[in-house]
């Protein structure tokens, strides 16, 4: 059992039963030329957590946590994209075509994951169609299969997917700790404010810590 003290309250975790969560690292959130450069939004705010993210996902490898990764998008035909969400900023983008492929549609290339995070064979990878990674999804159902009770979460948006997913970890019963320099947001404030949110009330959600803490209590 190892121990992290990045807040007031201990976070205690047991690598055999907690698995390390990889939020939609996608080619179009997280490259130039994806879904996030059309809305307008600076991706180089997001590519600060890759290296951290990184390290932790080279760590938890070495000791054996169960590890998944989710993408966030749609079918082809976009019958599961609803309305409210298929039009942003006054326009269409998803399903239309990019410099990567049709925007947020499986299969294309910027639906898939960055190289520096691609997932290794034996790692699931989710596909979602909302915000949180239980959501329409069979996360919940693999999670319980392998006995998993603690998630270290992180990826990208802190205020959007990373952060739907753990509050909805939360709902289901499990422990949830965030790295705050493993998860971004094109809004620095945003980011700020959700793990803030997340943390408050002696972690009401989850706990916060950091790239380096976890790694060394993975150790």
């Amino acid at each position: 059992m190892k121990t992290l003290d990045a807040q007031p309250f201990a976070y205690s975790f047991d690598p055999a039963t907690t698995a390390l969560i990889v939020i939609d690292m996608q080619r179009d959130f997280v490259e130039p030329h994806g879904f996030g450069e059309a809305l307008g939004n600076d991706v180089s705010l997001l590519r600060r957590a890759i290296d951290p993210c990184r390290r932790l996902l080279e760590a938890a490898r070495h000791a054996g946590l169960f590890v998944v990764h989710t993408r966030e998008g749609h079918r082809p035909d976009l019958s599961n994209c609803p309305a409210a969400k298929l039009t942003r900023g006054g326009k269409t983008f998803i399903g239309q075509q990019g410099t990567m492929g049709r925007i947020l549609i499986q299969g294309e290339p910027g639906h898939d994951i960055i190289p520096e995070l691609y997932p290794q064979a034996g790692e699931p990878i989710i596909d979602k169609p909302g915000k949180g990674a239980f959501f329409a999804t069979d996360l919940h159902l693999i999670l319980q299969a392998r006995g998993i009770t603690s998630l270290i979460i992180c990826g990208v948006t802190t205020e959007v997917c990373v952060q739907t997913t753990a509050r909805e970890a939360n709902d289901r019963g499990y422990e949830v700790l965030i790295p705050e320099d493993c998860c971004a947001s094109y809004f620095p404030e945003f980011h700020r404010a959700a793990l803030e949110m997340i943390k408050a009330q002696g972690a009401i959600v989850g706990w916060v810590s950091d790239a380096d803490a976890v790694i060394d209590a993975l150790r």
